[in-house]
């Protein structure tokens, strides 16, 4: 990775045509087996960028390697605990992170744990709207269940490991 720890990178995704999805800068936390693990605290971090930001409360973003998402996991009292972005594999560059956005996405609640696949309708619209390639929509489909299953299981990094790097950004 081109990037040192604890240096301010951006975060970019655009849709499958290119057009930008949302862009924010974060804070690189660090890197463990599952990914590159970045910081978007909240305070004057928020308020710096507030036109750019979706959430107020401190989160953390899994970006992992090679892998066809990301993960937010969020600080309470946001009802969602995990939410997930089906993206394609993650580009880094000297500035920071490029991801596609593929509309699906996959969240587990913090009140009750349940785990949801969710935006199914805008990913089939957007297949067709953007031409996504039989690979893609095969990855998309293979990551979603994967991530159904393992935000249900709470395995690793959804059980407990996420939290010592959100401990990090509160």
């Amino acid at each position: 990775m081109m990037h040192d720890d604890a240096s301010v990178v951006r975060v970019r995704y655009r849709k499958y045509d290119g057009s930008p999805h949302r862009s924010y800068p974060a804070v690189r936390l660090g890197a463990d087996q599952h990914g590159d693990w970045l910081g978007v605290p909240g305070g004057d971090f928020v308020a710096a960028a507030a036109s750019e930001f979706k959430y107020e409360d401190p989160y953390v973003l899994l970006v992992p390697h090679d892998a066809w998402w990301t993960a937010m996991f969020n600080s309470p009292p946001r009802r969602t605990e995990i939410y997930c972005d089906i993206t394609t594999p993650a580009q880094w560059d000297r500035d920071g992170v490029h991801l596609t956005d593929l509309d699906l996405d996959v969240r587990r609640r913090r009140d009750d744990g349940s785990v949801e696949l969710v935006d199914e309708d805008e990913f089939d619209a957007h297949c067709t709207k953007y031409g996504y390639p039989d690979d893609v929509v095969s990855a998309a489909r293979v990551a979603a269940n994967w991530l159904l299953d393992a935000l249900a299981r709470e395995s690793e990094p959804f059980g407990s490991d996420f939290r010592r790097w959100l401990d990090k950004v509160r």
